[in-house]
């Protein structure tokens, strides 16, 4: 191996050796806690330390890196105490994510790190966000995110490189090429021949380094992040190594062939540059040995910490608060009841592109994402004009990447910036479902960064778009804890809840019905204010019966009762995670019969929900069973007599009839 030492001092090589030294020693003392039992599983990074550390000491302290499994020297890099660290892995209160994540599933915006979920290629899109903030802002900064390479098969992998190269964004994607994905060897990942030939692809530098020479990966990581600082760009940046243990140590290393061990223990990255520096002069005998005491001390003495910390005591209060940032709505900006402020009637579809005109104003920090949300204003033309306004670096056309852009949305949110993301139809939402439920809606939980993003989705059917661009998909996300479900009936709500969703630093997905939004008109007060999210709204009064319903369920419910002389109380729920327990109380033990009605399909809609809480809480209040009414249990059919029959209006008819009779 050889080691070019430029015009570097001893005691940056001196701090490079410290640096590998640190973590191969924490693993060693690991291997030794897990067979004991102290630790439940250790993904082993030994031989491939010099990729970590090489690359984070090269960087400046305030710029973010993203690691894998196998990159403690990242930790260890950044200074994170190993007190804390241990007690992650140990599962202790003191660790980062409270004993409720393991291994380096966390991130420390203390430490300006950004750990990784299991799914691994999330996270790259997530540095285009920090990247993307950083350029916005004109920081000269660059950000470091590492991917294997079996991660690097995966779609994410493709997204978050194309987005970068599109934007420009000073990121470093690291490939740890170390020849399998798990067991996988490299010929049964990929045909290619290395990673560094899909650079030219992407339009991008591509850079090979031996990852196992610590020297080789400081000098051009820092090289090329002080170039990017001025010259702002992604750089494919792939590393040749090994690990010289399994995926992790349950795994085993019986796939690999004995030879490559034998060949790659002589590229040992620790040993290798600790023999150089002997050799040179740079490192003696004493210094050797008291570099590894005061490591074996500072190690020793995190353990000691961790292990007198307890295991958490479970709490479900505090469980449950901690699946969102704590919020209050400025109460101030909900709209007014005494009707004294200046309305203009608007369209459902104005409504809402004033209400996101008016909070781009509201916050600056604000940016919009979406494919032809620009100069073409969005397939409904919601952002029409918005460009011209408040220019291209906050109102971004995208690659069709719903993934790459949902997690940027994210990684903006590290910077304290606030992100939308516009589906171009919920349907497509299906290509950023992992980011959604995994990543936006866990994040606060896990280690208490908010997810501060608003996803759009235009949704819904009577407009013949058959069965890819018509669903009702809100149940997906009414599921998931971390996130918040809005879906507004009528103009007022609809500007109303998305001032609200972006006033929330919580990841809120907003959906809007396009049948809705030329075909009803309301007056809107001008001003910017917002509606409560987690209140319903009692849009008409009766005593017969409750509809309780949403979105354009609303318009069928009224139209109905209209039509056959009901006297029954129309329930808007407006607000779908958290919903409404108390207004829906109060109808039900009022009216004593109860239907439920929404279009999305009836096999785990949204009312199957509700009709099981009004069982288990207003059972005694109940003159009748509780009804659900729903689309057909089918995708959406496209030809209009088809869908007419899909939609549940004819059913709402029949079981309003039904209850009257009961």
């Amino acid at each position: 191996m050889n080691f070019d030492r430029k015009d570097y001092s001893n005691d940056t090589l001196l701090h490079l050796y410290q640096g590998l030294l640190k973590p191969r020693m924490i693993e060693e003392k690991m291997l030794i806690l897990l067979r004991q039992g102290k630790v439940s599983k250790w993904f082993s990074g030994i031989g491939q330390e010099a990729i970590s550390v090489g690359s984070t000491l090269a960087l400046e302290p305030d710029e973010y890196i993203l690691p894998l499994h196998r990159n403690l020297g990242v930790f260890t890099g950044r200074n994170v105490p190993l007190d804390r660290l241990f007690a992650q892995w140990q599962g202790k209160t003191t660790g980062f994510t409270k004993g409720r994540d393991r291994s380096f599933h966390f991130g420390t915006n203390e430490h300006h790190i950004v750990g990784m979920i299991s799914h691994l290629g999330p996270q790259l899109a997530v540095a285009d966000g920090i990247a993307l903030a950083d350029k916005l802002d004109d920081r000269p900064k660059v950000t470091i995110t590492y991917s294997g390479d079996g991660g690097a098969s995966e779609g994410d992998f493709h997204e978050a490189l194309n987005v970068a190269a599109v934007w420009q964004l000073p990121v470093i994607f690291i490939i740890e090429n170390n020849g399998y994905g798990l067991s996988t060897p490299s010929n049964e990942q990929f045909r290619f021949k290395q990673f560094i030939d899909k650079g030219p692809a992407y339009g991008m530098e591509a850079v090979q380094v031996d990852g196992n020479n610590v020297l080789e990966v400081y000098d051009t990581v820092r090289r090329l992040a002080e170039d990017l600082r001025q010259n702002p760009r992604p750089v494919l940046l792939e590393a040749l190594t090994f690990r010289m243990r399994g995926h992790e140590e349950a795994s085993g290393t019986k796939y690999v062939p004995q030879e490559l061990f034998e060949q790659w223990a002589q590229k040992d990255p620790v040993e290798n540059f600790e023999k150089w520096l002997l050799q040179e002069g740079v490192l003696d005998e004493e210094a050797r040995m008291r570099y590894r005491e005061t490591i074996k001390r500072e190690i020793e003495e995190g353990l000691r910490v961790a292990d007198a910390t307890p295991l958490p005591t479970a709490d479900a209060g505090q469980e449950l608060a901690d699946m969102y940032l704590p919020f209050e709505p400025d109460a101030t900006l909900n709209l007014a009841t005494d009707n004294a402020q200046p309305t203009t009637d608007k369209r459902y579809v104005d409504a809402i592109s004033d209400g996101l005109r008016q909070s781009m104003e509201r916050y600056p920090e604000l940016v919009l994402m979406g494919q032809d949300i620009a100069e073409y204003g969005g397939v409904f033309k919601i952002t029409e004009g918005f460009v011209q306004q408040f220019g291209k670096g906050r109102v971004r056309n995208t690659p069709l990447c719903e993934s790459a852009i949902v997690g940027a949305g994210l990684g903006l949110s590290i910077k304290g910036k606030k992100a939308m993301v516009e589906m171009q139809f919920a349907d497509f939402v299906t290509c950023g479902f992992n980011q959604i439920v995994n990543n936006l809606a866990k994040s606060h939980y896990r280690w208490g960064q908010n997810a501060d993003v608003v996803v759009r989705m235009p949704t819904g059917a009577g407009t013949a778009a058959g069965p890819f661009h018509s669903q009702s998909n809100e149940a997906w996300f009414t599921h998931t804890p971390g996130l918040k479900v809005v879906f507004p009936s009528n103009p007022v709500d609809a500007k109303g809840l998305l001032c609200a969703a972006f006033e929330d630093p919580n990841p809120v997905m907003y959906f809007e019905h396009k049948l809705l939004y030329r075909s009803i008109t309301a007056p809107v007060p001008d001003a910017y204010y917002t509606t409560p999210i987690g209140k319903a709204a009692l849009v008409r009064e009766g005593h017969e019966m409750s509809i309780i319903t949403y979105g354009a369920g609303v318009h069928w419910a009224l139209a109905l009762a209209e039509e056959v002389g009901l006297s029954a109380d129309i329930l808007d729920l407006r607000t779908l995670l958290p919903w409404d327990t108390e207004a829906v109380r109060q109808t039900v033990e009022k009216t004593g019969r109860v239907i439920i009605l929404h279009e999305d399909t009836l096999i785990g809609g949204l009312g199957g929900e509700i009709a099981a809480w009004i069982a288990e809480h207003c059972f005694r209040h109940l003159d009748a069973p509780v009804h659900r009414v729903a689309s057909l249990d089918t995708a959406v059919p496209f030809a209009p007599p088809l869908e007419k029959v899909f939609l549940p209006q004819q059913r709402l008819r029949e079981t309003v009839a039904k209850l009257r009779s009961y």
